[in-house]
């Protein structure tokens, strides 16, 4: 992992201030001189290098910029240590340090139907902005937990399961040991969040669990993996599955480990490919070329379907003029 450098937007930093007030948004609801906002980058990110200005990731704005916007928006809400809203329902388990990582619920500062700040289901169609604005306004706590003793966190353990359990959103009261710091991570390739902080004690309220993952939450003789495909075959939202399968709430009761976010978004993934693969095999074999298109916030899909054997191959390209194909086609 590249080595950190952390600075602050001070009027010397020349090129984080000129970003800040080139952008009218970014610039009305932050002022540079006064915010202290802290910056940390790998010293080998893209942003490091682009700065805003030179689009080397390919996209058409700066995703960062708008991140910006919306996280320093987010400030302006957070009046003390002390966090009222909905989650929709959200939880975080953190893989730095692992098997010693940070685990929390997620909830922004307002209560009413938020499902949609956590539900990438719902995102289709929508801008980047309106989709870093989702989750920028989740606040996370955390707590740190060993994932193999994960008992030992008592309560905020037991209230974080439940959340991840939730089939709607929930009224949730966080108590941080502190107010959120004003750090802001630098790299494309981290998903927008709101601030952080340590997390003193949680509460929530009336809770709903799904009914098909109450139920194999309780089997404690089904394997993770037939669980995770009879979900889904039961029409419960991906997102909702990796959120459950990260808090460690399906499987052989003594294997039950919690999962960084993560590497349950890769492990649910690869649970359902292999599924879905097994029955594509059986399907009949088509009789002509078919093509697929489309396109969604600067990223372009094609796909071909042959009449053959079944076989997978993909293909990923740049767009012109960015840091991997700076060539003009």
């Amino acid at each position: 992992m590249g080595k950190r450098i952390t600075s602050k937007f001070k009027p010397q930093n020349k090129w984080v201030r000129e970003m800040v007030e080139g952008d009218p948004h970014v610039a009305s609801t932050l002022d540079v001189t006064s915010d202290m906002l802290k910056l940390q980058a790998p010293s080998q990110s893209l942003c490091s290098v682009c700065k805003g200005g030179k689009m080397l990731c390919g996209k058409t704005t700066c995703p960062i910029m708008a991140r910006l916007g919306a996280f320093s928006s987010m400030f302006q809400s957070i009046k003390g240590t002390e966090i009222d809203g909905s989650s929709p329902p959200s939880v975080f388990v953190g893989r730095f340090g692992y098997p010693y990582v940070h685990i929390g619920p997620l909830s922004p500062t307002f209560y009413g139907n938020t499902e949609i700040l956590d539900a990438p289901e719902q995102w289709f169609g929508k801008s980047i902005d309106e989709i870093i604005g989702y989750r920028s306004q989740l606040i996370r706590g955390m707590t740190p937990v060993n994932v193999r003793k994960p008992w030992k966190a008592g309560k905020l353990l037991d209230q974080t399961r439940e959340l991840s359990l939730a089939e709607h959103y929930v009224e949730t009261e966080m108590k941080l040991t502190k107010k959120p710091t004003k750090r802001f991570y630098m790299n494309g390739d981290i998903q927008p969040i709101g601030p952080t902080a340590p997390l003193e004690n949680v509460d929530i309220g009336y809770i709903k669990w799904n009914r098909h993952m109450e139920k194999y939450h309780y089997d404690t003789d089904l394997k993770a993996a037939p669980a995770t495909i009879k979900l889904f075959e039961n029409d419960v939202p991906l997102s909702n599955i990796m959120r459950a399968f990260s808090m460690g709430n399906f499987g052989i009761e003594k294997n039950r480990r919690l999962v960084p976010t993560r590497w349950s978004i890769t492990a649910v993934d690869d649970l359902l490919g292999k599924h879905l693969t097994k029955k594509i095999k059986d399907y009949p074999l088509i009789n002509h070329y078919e093509v697929y298109e489309s396109n969604y916030i600067g990223n372009r899909f094609e796909i071909l379907l042959m009449p053959d054997a079944w076989c997978y191959e993909a293909y990923e390209a740049w767009y012109p003029r960015t840091l991997w194909n700076p060539d003009e086609e």
